[in-house]
C-alpha cells in the first residue's frame, strides 16, 4: 500500500486479482454443484447479469457475495474473515494483549 496525503492507496493489481481468483472458485463450486449460472442466480436472488458480471470481472457488493455464499452452503466461510489471531505461543499472546488498542489513532 502506498500513503499519499494521508489516505491509503490499495494495490488495486492484489485487490482485482484477489476478486477475480474468488470469482473463479465461485465459478468451480457452482459446477461441481451441477448448476448453471442462472440457476445459481435464480437461487441467489441475484440478476443473471449481476452474476455473470462477477463471474467476468470478480467485481460484486458484499451483499450479493453472501448471498452468492448462501446458495452454494459457503456463508460459514465467512466466518474466519477478519477473524482473532491465533498465535503459537503464549509470549505472542501476551505481547499482543499488550498492543490492543480500544480505539483507533487519530489523523495529525
Amino acid at each position: 500500500m502506498n500513503l499519499i496525503d494521508n489516505i491509503l492507496l490499495f494495490d488495486t493489481i492484489s485487490t482485482e486479482g484477489k476478486a477475480k481468483a474468488l470469482a473463479e472458485r465461485t465459478k468451480a463450486r457452482r459446477l461441481e454443484m451441477n448448476l448453471t449460472q442462472e440457476g445459481l442466480s435464480a437461487r441467489s436472488g441475484l440478476s443473471l447479469a449481476t452474476y455473470r458480471r462477477f463471474e467476468r470481472t470478480g467485481m460484486i457488493s458484499l451483499d450479493g457475495l453472501l448471498h452468492i455464499a448462501y446458495a452454494l452452503d459457503a456463508l460459514n466461510d465467512f466466518d474466519q474473515v477478519f477473524a482473532a489471531h491465533k498465535y503459537a505461543t503464549l509470549d505472542e499472546a501476551l505481547n499482543a494483549s499488550q498492543k490492543t488498542r480500544k480505539r483507533g489513532k487519530r489523523n495529525e
